[in-house]
């Protein structure tokens, strides 16, 4: 008799725990919200201006190759672009942009050569757009960086991967290592 009051005992104390464990129970990972690499699910409001500065009124990359850049390439933008190329492009285009890194390994069309001829013909307003909006399979890289951000990354496109080694924007950029 004892067994069994101790038996009954020990599964009503397991009910809940068990109960907890089914399907409809939610935790921490699937709770609703943005996961990473998510755009927002809910729309800004109209005129709102985000904290990283205002959004452009460019819709799409074809909008944007006629955009000029209002970001000189000096050493310093040059440095910063550097630094943010090796945090959002160098995985798929590798270190000299040459679509050579391990992510961009695994498809089966590689990335794009920055440092192509063709690449060098592209405006750069079109290579921010690209930035921007993605492309074929790249994403869109406008929920992580500023528009001036992106900027940067044109100029150390231009200045680095598409000039010779012996451009004094080069060295300045290298001394960051």
């Amino acid at each position: 008799m004892k067994n069994k009051a101790l038996a009954i005992g020990l599964a009503v104390a397991l009910v809940p725990v068990v109960a907890g464990a089914w399907p409809w129970s939610r935790d921490m990972m699937n709770q609703p919200s943005i996961k990473p690499q998510e755009p927002p699910v809910i729309p800004y409001p109209k005129d709102s201006v985000p904290v990283g500065g205002p959004w452009t009124k460019v819709r799409d990359r074809d909008a944007a190759e006629n955009l000029k850049n209002p970001i000189p390439p000096t050493p310093e933008s040059v440095a910063k672009g550097r630094a943010l190329f090796k945090i959002y492009c160098f995985p798929c285009h590798g270190p000299n942009g040459k679509g050579d890194g391990p992510v961009g390994k695994v498809f089966e069309v590689p990335p794009a050569d920055l440092s192509s001829d063709y690449a060098k013909e592209l405006t750069d307003g079109w290579i921010w757009g690209t930035i921007t909006f993605g492309s074929y399979v790249m994403p869109p890289y406008r929920w992580d960086t500023s528009p001036e951000e992106r900027w940067h990354i044109v100029n150390y496109i231009r200045q680095v991967l598409q000039k010779e080694r012996g451009n004094p924007l080069v060295k300045s950029a290298k001394k960051e290592d």
